[in-house]
């Protein structure tokens, strides 16, 4: 399994970019997806998730608005869209998927290669 993050940078407050990840080593579209970040003082959070077809998302309350999780099965590639990024967005973004495939059961902490997003003026 592996799981690939990138698109990370720095970005002015406001600002937007999109984080991908490119997945190998299992079914992708048999798994729902999250995105987790690791962030300075405050450790690990949920930022989103996304069901196996994409066509149900949920999302930590202070990105709601703000991101859009998306996914393109047959190109096994996870998305984060940021849009108006803000100072506490800062962190190390991940990518997981669930612990079981077909199920939502929380994500397996096995998160592969991350992307920093630094947000600063």
């Amino acid at each position: 399994v592996q799981l690939q993050a990138s698109g990370g940078g720095l970005v002015q407050p406001g600002g937007s970019l999109r984080l991908s990840c490119a997945v190998s080593g299992f079914t992708f579209s048999d798994y729902w997806m999250y995105w987790i970040r690791v962030a300075p003082r405050r450790g690990l959070e949920f930022v989103s998730l996304i069901n196996v077809d994409g066509s149900s998302t949920d999302y930590r309350d202070s990105v709601k608005g703000r991101f859009t999780i998306s996914r393109d099965n047959a190109e096994n590639t996870l998305y984060l869209q940021i849009n108006n990024v803000q100072l506490e967005d800062t962190a190390t973004y991940y990518c997981a998927r669930d612990r079981r495939a077909n199920r939502r059961t929380g994500y397996e902490r096995l998160w592969g290669q991350g992307t920093l997003v630094t947000v600063s003026s």
